[in-house]
């Protein structure tokens, strides 16, 4: 792949997967001339740019950057069709995150690069944070943080009461949607809190999982106490739980979202918090990112635990992505088969 000569890579990090962080994970690799190129990174998400999406508006800072280069390691670069035709020698897209949606793979095929990406490298981070928010909700921690530190008010202390306490892990009916790299270790975790899981995911079909195999969704939801979602987003999981599915599930029931925000109907939960219906809960993630101004969750905050799409953000997150890419580097230089290629 590379006749002997430096492989030129262009290491085009953000503020969370720092350039630094590739090019010292390549330095084991190969001998590499590693260009650091480090794309703005606005207080939302990136959106779609050109044809692809979640990707930073850097077309004309990457094209120039990749003069030269035969490798693109990213988290956000845009590789859309402009990039790759402005860009003969790249051989090589390696995208730190679960899957290159800000590369247009199609033109890729067809300009002949290679796409890899970086799968797993947020599972831990995100099911310890489920864990964080499904504690926060079940317990009103952020809620009395608020009374006690930013308000000076102790009136946080009625959540030691019967009526406004909150519900323990240890026991309760809690389903998982989804069983998959995160779904399966939250299950883990909250199996060793002595809670009783039960799992829905006709997609999985492992022979022991950690938990209770429901067979169906509407059974999972009607003796679960509460729920969280796990599943990927689909043009058939968009919106898989709404109005309908909330009502199976047992009064004051408590929903948590770290997957995708678009598998929750905000409004239907919305409606089912003010009725209480559910009595709390938590998300990570929304049909809208950022969550606008408008939203009826901000009136919701007494119920409501709200975290900006952080599940994936720690930093062994960045370092395990940047090893990740650094590998699929080094097997393309040596021409080795690549482990996570789209094309």
């Amino acid at each position: 792949m590379t006749n002997g000569n430096p492989v030129r890579v262009v290491a085009a990090g953000d503020h969370f997967i720092l350039p630094s962080l590739i090019r010292e994970a390549i330095s084991p690799q190969l001998t590499a001339d590693v260009h650091e190129l480090t794309l703005g990174w606005p207080l939302q998400p990136f959106g779609p740019v050109a044809e692809v999406t979640e990707a930073s508006d850097a077309e004309d800072e990457l094209i120039d950057a990749l003069a030269g280069a035969q490798v693109l390691v990213t988290q956000m670069g845009p590789v859309t069709e402009r990039v790759l035709a402005a860009c003969p020698d790249l051989r090589l897209v390696v995208v730190c995150r679960g899957g290159p949606v800000n590369v247009n793979l199609d033109a890729a095929k067809r300009h002949d690069v290679r796409v890899c990406y970086a799968p797993g490298r947020n599972a831990a981070a995100t099911a310890e944070f489920t864990i964080g928010l499904m504690l926060a909700a079940l317990r009103r921690i952020p809620q009395a943080h608020d009374l006690l530190a930013r308000q000076g008010s102790w009136e946080g202390a009625t959540y030691y009461t019967y009526e406004h306490s909150g519900l323990e892990l240890e026991d309760l009916p809690v389903g998982l949607v989804g069983y998959g790299a995160v779904g399966s270790r939250v299950a883990r975790v909250l199996c060793a809190f002595g809670a009783r899981v039960m799992v829905y995911d006709p997609y999985v079909h492992h022979h022991e999982i950690h938990g209770l195999r429901v067979p169906t969704l509407d059974q999972l939801l009607r003796e679960s106490r509460l729920i969280t979602l796990h599943a990927r987003l689909t043009a058939e999981t968009r919106g898989l739980i709404g109005a309908r599915e909330l009502a199976l599930l047992p009064p004051g029931s408590i929903v948590v979202n770290v997957a995708r925000g678009p598998l929750l109907d905000e409004e239907a939960l919305c409606d089912a918090l003010e009725s209480g219906q559910v009595s709390a809960a938590a998300l990570d993630t929304y049909v809208q990112e950022p969550l606008p101004p408008g939203s009826r969750l901000h009136a919701l905050a007494d119920r409501v635990v709200l975290t900006p799409h952080l599940g994936g953000a720690s930093r062994a997150v960045a370092e395990k992505a940047a090893a990740i890419a650094a590998a699929e580097v080094g097997r393309w230089a040596r021409g080795e088969p690549l482990a996570h290629c789209l094309t």
